[in-house]
């Protein structure tokens, strides 16, 4: 926090109103699925995609768990511009709804609603699972609920079993794959830290890097049916091998520091140039332009806009 002396110290704007506004109205409305207008199109095959089937198995479950945001519009009372939630509603006319209930945001602003939601890391849907069995739920409506099969929903639920207590609060908040559990329950409790501690470090949470961490543990660090498994594996690295792929790890740590020191002012031209174009498709009265006039333009822009970070691979989205 700045100690601002108290001859610097900045001066309220006496003739602004220096409180903070609400983003929406505090009650929602209850809206029909045609009075509301969307402000972009769906790029095509969106319906065929995991996602959208994944929603379309939740309405139909539990019903909408996010509400639409829209904003009305000044010219026409009785019509609304729908700025988070096309997926859900495009969901909702699939299913036959006719009425959703709504956010009223004071702003037509579009840049901020899903840029801001944090992704549900495995570990932490694995806890969600866990708890909603514990309260009485069945597998059987968790896996209708989020679209997967029974047999997914109990390897969720066994995510954590025989990873140390440790590795499961270092990982909490990274989106590691189960496969990537798999591997670290191969190991000891220690070696558990120490792999999860370097794929932290290098900022992997491939498969990959965690094959390559479990051939490069000694046997003394591994369980016993790893062990066993190891013994087995007649074409399984040698200690050689091994020794071979430590030493290009080393090598490659050192590369990726460099290339990060080399990369590191475009990737920030490119982030200030992503957010611009994000800021540009906030705004309504551009993206009307944009769809009546340059509609190639807009689909170009929203996809360079929902990039999710610069030179990494995007997250799964919630409902949209």
């Amino acid at each position: 926090m700045t100690d601002w002396p108290q001859t610097e110290r900045p001066a309220a704007d006496p003739g602004a109103d220096n409180r903070v506004r609400l983003g929406f109205e505090r009650q929602s409305v209850t809206l029909r699925i045609d009075q509301i207008v969307p402000l972009k199109t769906l790029r095509e095959g969106v319906r065929e995609s995991r996602k959208y089937a994944q929603i379309v198995s939740s309405v139909k479950a539990i019903g909408l768990v996010e509400a639409p945001a829209v904003v009305s519009n000044p010219k026409n009372a009785e019509q609304y511009f729908l700025l988070d939630g096309h997926l859900r509603i495009e969901v909702l006319k699939q299913l036959g709804v006719e009425t959703v209930e709504c956010l009223v945001a004071n702003d037509d602003e579009t840049y901020t609603y899903n840029k801001r939601v944090n992704r549900l890391p495995p570990v932490q849907e694995h806890r969600m699972i866990v708890r909603a069995v514990e309260r009485g739920v069945t597998e059987a409506v968790i896996a209708d609920a989020l679209g997967l099969e029974v047999g997914s929903i109990r390897a969720r639920f066994r995510l954590l079993d025989g990873i140390c207590d440790e590795t499961a609060d270092m990982l909490k908040d990274t989106n590691c794959s189960m496969r990537v559990f798999d591997m670290l329950r191969r190991m000891s409790p220690m070696r558990q830290i120490e792999a999860a501690d370097l794929m932290i470090g290098q900022n992997n949470y491939s498969l990959i890097f965690a094959r390559a961490l479990l051939a490069a543990t000694p046997e003394d660090q591994l369980t016993a049916p790893a062990k066993k498994a190891r013994k087995n594996d007649l074409v399984g690295p040698t200690s050689q091998q091994i020794s071979r792929m430590e030493r290009e790890l080393a090598t490659l740590q050192t590369q990726v520091k460099s290339v990060e020191d080399s990369y590191g002012i475009d990737n920030l031209h490119l982030t200030f140039a992503r957010g611009y174009v994000a800021k540009l498709l906030g705004n309504a009265r551009v993206v009307r332009w944009l769809s009546n006039n340059r509609q190639e333009y807009l689909s170009e822009f929203q996809r360079i806009a929902e990039i999710e970070t610069i030179g990494t691979v995007a997250a799964p989205a919630p409902q949209e």
